[in-house]
C-alpha cells in the first residue's frame, strides 16, 4: 500500500466532506466512542468547513480513495460549543487551532500518518497566527463493558507530540453508542500544546 498525505482547502476539501463523513462513521464505530453514526447528520456537522476560511482537511489517500482525514479549524468556529468549558482558563479562544478528528482505517495505522495529520494541521495554524493547538477525547471508565481487551489508548502519541490534557476544561456532547435508542452525554477532555 503507498499512501500519499496532503492538505485539503478551497473546492478540495469541499470536495472530499461526504468521504469525510463516511470515514468518521466508520472510524468512530470502534471503541472508545461507540458511535451509531447517521450520514445526514454527518454531512450537517461538516458543513460549516466549506464556509470557514481557516478550515483544513488533511487527506490520506491510497489512490484516489480517501482512507484516513484530520480536520481543523479556528476555535473560534467553534466558540459556541467550547467556550464554557475554556471559561476561567485566561485562554484567548482566537489564538487556539482546534485539531477536531483524525480518523484513518485500522488497515492504514502504524505508517506514519498520524504523525502527518499533526504536522500539517500544526503548521497550519501556525500560518494562521495562532499560538496554541488543541484538540478533545472522549473519556471512557477504565471497567467499560465494551472496552476489547487489546485497546492502547493514544495519550503516548499524544504527549509524544507535546500535547497534555488542560484540567478542567471538559466539553460535553451528546450521541448514541452503537446498540442503545437513546443519546447520552459524554465527556471529552481537552489536550492543548503551545506552537513555538
Amino acid at each position: 500500500m503507498t499512501l500519499r498525505v496532503e492538505a485539503l482547502t478551497g473546492a478540495a476539501l469541499s470536495a472530499a466532506l461526504d468521504d469525510v463523513a463516511r470515514l468518521r462513521i466508520a472510524v468512530f464505530r470502534a471503541f472508545p466512542y461507540l458511535y451509531d453514526g447517521d450520514l445526514d447528520y454527518e454531512c450537517r456537522y461538516l458543513e460549516p468547513y466549506r464556509s470557514s476560511p481557516g478550515a483544513i482537511v488533511v487527506g490520506g489517500f491510497d489512490g484516489d480513495r480517501l482512507v484516513g482525514a484530520a480536520t481543523g479549524t479556528p476555535m473560534t468556529d467553534h466558540a459556541g460549543d467550547f467556550a464554557e468549558a475554556f471559561a476561567g482558563t485566561g485562554l484567548d479562544l482566537s489564538e487556539i487551532f482546534y485539531c477536531a478528528e483524525s480518523v484513518l482505517l485500522p488497515e492504514c495505522r502504524g505508517l506514519g500518518i498520524g504523525h502527518r495529520f499533526f504536522d500539517i494541521r500544526e503548521t497550519h495554524a501556525r500560518e494562521l497566527g495562532c499560538k496554541h493547538v488543541a484538540f478533545c477525547s472522549v473519556v471512557r471508565p477504565a471497567d467499560h463493558p465494551a472496552r476489547p481487551a487489546d485497546y492502547r489508548p493514544l495519550d503516548d502519541f499524544w504527549t509524544g507530540r507535546g500535547y497534555a490534557p488542560l484540567p478542567g476544561v471538559v466539553a460535553r456532547f451528546a450521541w448514541r453508542d452503537l446498540g442503545n435508542t437513546e443519546e447520552t452525554r459524554k465527556p471529552l477532555q481537552f489536550w492543548i500544546r503551545r506552537l513555538t
